[in-house]
């Protein structure tokens, strides 16, 4: 009993200190393990398997929508970075020089890239020549590189893996479509497959990605209050079109230049999954990013026929991902070690249940415990499943709720985020300064413009002049 107080001991109270525990979950539910490679991560096979769940089903509504998979090189010779002004900008803190080729300096030095829209530009720049060959709507997935001061496993580290679209079309107005509709991609796959609610808006011009016309995002909120963005999706209008010289023969017989945008999702959504659904005992995985959706648990399985029903149940079980923990450790130590890894059900079968033909299945999310016969538990594992999957984004949805703030006026607005933690909304004037300040005094940000507006006042919540947007705010990873 007491190896298997430890297994949980071992987890930080999450009410006591958030981060820790976000680092002891990583940890101890073997997702992630540090590396010789200061900033970079080794994601396990724990770790893995989520995002191979989260490629393979993002990859499928990807493909739904026209997109095509392509691969760029790593490296982006600085001549091509250079080409977009306030892209190069943006990233130039954070970027990785390649100087030398093996013991040779290079005659120009080559980034590693930190995303790339300029490779994918260098390349439909001879690949677009006519209105035909338009609309181009590719994605890639690849790692890239980013020279992060801090890290943590998932949110932020220093080589990270990712998908980035990049399209180019004839029209404005195509380009506009396409921004919204992956945005839309992106909520609906948070919201259906990760059970993680997101406000959907626009970025302000000093939050927008470098080089962007419009930003668009998606925000999640963590069980600490602070938000996530979980993803993102760009209009670059023309402008990388008339940087690098991307133009087609237009229908009536005109050069005109292509509008592009671009998308991403990473890894860190594997954060945002940890800090929504987490507890005390360790992850909460929703059914359909769970590596393993159900563990049995064989008791007193030296004896007699329990281990070749806990084998005969995997078989009946096979629609789902299913294993059996044959393992020589307790049945406590099994439970508690199912729990830590996030499983969402747990079937535990003894003798007992044998001879009355039945089993006992377990919920992570709520630790409800269900008798059910064994004839029918294919269907009731169908049924829980689905009803865990519901329940989680009805749950995650609720503390979003409760954790969103209205602030009318300076004084409500300091004192919201000096008591609480989450989204205040408030209006804003719309002018950068403001905006500054609001985040140099404070330590807050503008999350996003959402769609769907409200006319909370006429006045900016901070500096009292016309106010033109109602803004999500909130501290931030």
């Amino acid at each position: 009993m007491a190896n298997e107080k430890k297994l949980v001991e071992a987890i930080t109270s999450m009410e006591t200190d958030f981060a820790q525990w976000y680092t002891d979950v990583v940890k101890k539910a073997e997702l992630i393990d540090y590396s010789n490679v200061k900033g970079c991560m080794v994601i396990k096979p724990a770790g893995y398997a989520i995002w191979e769940l989260i490629q393979r089903q993002l990859d499928d509504r990807f493909k739904a929508t026209g997109v095509e998979n392509v691969y760029m090189p790593m490296f982006i010779p600085e001549s091509l970075l250079q080409k977009e002004k306030d892209h190069v900008e943006g990233f130039a803190p954070e970027v990785a020089w390649v100087t030398h080729g093996g013991l040779n300096p290079l005659q120009e030095r080559m980034c590693v890239r930190p995303t790339s829209e300029t490779l994918f530009c260098d390349f439909y720049k001879t690949d677009i020549q006519s209105y035909r060959d338009l609309p181009k709507v590719y994605n890639q997935w690849c790692s890239v590189v980013r020279w992060e001061k801090e890290t943590r496993p998932f949110l932020r580290s220093r080589e990270f893996l990712w998908q980035e679209g990049h399209t180019a079309h004839a029209t404005a107005e195509d380009a506009e479509v396409r921004t919204e509709q992956m945005l839309n991609v992106y909520a609906d796959f948070c919201e259906e497959v990760l059970a993680i609610p997101v406000i959907k808006g626009r970025k302000t011009d000093k939050e927008k990605f470098a080089g962007a016309e419009a930003t668009y995002t998606i925000e999640a909120l963590m069980h600490d209050g602070k938000a996530l963005q979980s993803g993102t999706s760009h209009n670059f209008g023309d402008g990388f079109a008339k940087a690098f010289g991307i133009q087609f023969t237009d229908k009536d017989n005109t050069l005109k230049y292509v509008h592009q945008t671009s998308w991403g999702m990473s890894t860190r959504i594997i954060g945002a999954i940890i800090m929504v659904h987490g507890d005390d005992s360790g992850l909460v995985l929703p059914p359909k990013v769970a590596p393993t959706q159900v563990m049995i648990v064989p008791i007193q399985q030296k004896k007699e026929g329990v281990l070749d029903k806990a084998y005969e149940l995997k078989a009946a079980l096979s629609n789902f991902r299913v294993k059996v923990d044959d393992s020589d450790k307790s049945p406590g130590w099994k439970f508690s070690e199912a729990e830590m890894r996030g499983i969402p059900v747990r079937v535990e079968i003894g003798p007992k249940d044998i001879e009355a033909n039945k089993c006992v299945l377990v919920r992570r999310d709520t630790r409800e415990k269900i008798e059910v016969s064994l004839d029918a538990l294919e269907m009731e594992v169908t049924k829980l499943l689905d009803t865990i999957q519901s329940e989680m984004l009805e749950r995650a949805r609720a503390h979003v709720k409760e954790h969103t703030y209205t602030a009318l006026n300076k004084d409500e607005f300091v004192k919201t985020f000096a008591e609480k933690t989450g989204f205040v909304k408030a209006m804003w004037c719309g002018e950068r300064a403001c905006e500054e300040q609001i985040k140099e005094d404070m330590g807050v940000t503008s999350r996003c413009m959402p769609f769907e507006q409200e006319c909370l006042s006429d006045t900016c919540v901070y500096c009292n002049k016309p106010a033109k947007k109602m803004v999500y705010w909130g501290r931030a990873y």
